[in-house]
């Protein structure tokens, strides 16, 4: 079996603060697909296809004199990245009912117990945007909803939409590895009835949705959100998330512009999850 090569970087942020939040986002926009952190340091991730030696080269905050930030960076394949998954995967519990974790945790008796194994995809609850997101399902009542998961990383969100009993869920991605990882998840929950297609906002065309759920970055959001609202159905929701909140204004403005109401949102660490109906 042959494996993606990466390239990891490595940053020690001081202070880490916000520059963290910052340096992931901005990277994020540069190409990079995952990140993790540590106490003292934000490890990121790109496939080596994708990289060049000057991919640094935008990365604004890196030049912020109010901000001590090193890195190194090597090359890493993918089985060896899982085994970093699994060192440092831990357990979570959203809201006292829901765990995500991985299938070499115990379980424990909660109402929707979510096994998600990573790999290289974005969405295991312990980034704000996910853990925000998955409030908000919580706190929806999705059943007998036709749900859109965009940007659907491991499909955790689409997961528990199905759990909590929506009649229909799509989950998308553009990532191929994220395509294979949310359908191995998936079967993993035994939550079959979920479609899941590799693409963007394109697969759109003709669908419709009472709940569509879209938790990527801020300029992916902006320039799709039209297309979201036309494919919501009437007294439907839009969930988003995956952007700071000093971008709310122009997020609700973009929103609003197409008919929606702001309804309101969850913030965790300066990370926004927002809620909008029509």
């Amino acid at each position: 079996m042959s494996y993606n090569i990466y390239i990891e970087y490595r940053f020690t942020v001081k202070p880490p603060g916000p520059a963290s939040d910052i340096l992931i986002a901005e990277l994020g926009e540069a190409g990079f697909e995952s990140f993790l952190e540590e106490e003292d340091a934000v490890l990121a991730y790109i496939q080596k296809v994708d990289w060049s030696v000057d991919i640094l080269k935008e990365i604004d905050i890196l030049s912020n004199s109010n901000f001590e930030i090193d890195y190194d960076y090597k090359e890493i394949e993918q089985e060896n990245w899982n085994a970093t998954w699994e060192q440092n995967f831990q357990p979570i519990i959203v809201n006292d009912i829901c765990m995500i974790r991985a299938p070499f945790h115990d379980p424990i008796n909660v109402e929707y117990d979510i096994i998600i194994e990573p790999k290289m995809s974005f969405g295991t609850g312990h980034h704000e945007t996910t853990h925000m997101m998955l409030q908000h399902i919580l706190n929806f009542d999705v059943k007998d909803k036709t749900v859109l998961d965009m940007g659907s990383g491991t499909g955790v969100l689409a997961i528990l939409s199905a759990m909590r009993g929506a009649a229909t869920v799509d989950a998308i991605d553009i990532d191929n590895w994220c395509y294979l990882n949310a359908k191995e998840n998936i079967e993993r929950n035994k939550m079959n009835f979920i479609s899941v297609y590799e693409g963007d906002v394109a697969l759109l065309k003709d669908k419709k949705y009472d709940l569509i759920i879209a938790n990527i970055n801020r300029n992916i959001l902006l320039a799709d959100i039209p297309t979201y609202i036309d494919s919501l159905n009437e007294n439907g929701t839009l969930l988003l998330s995956g952007f700071y909140t000093e971008d709310l204004d122009m997020i609700t403005e973009k929103c609003m512009n197409k008919g929606l109401k702001f309804k309101k949102n969850l913030e965790r660490n300066n990370w926004v999850a927002a809620k909008y109906v029509n």
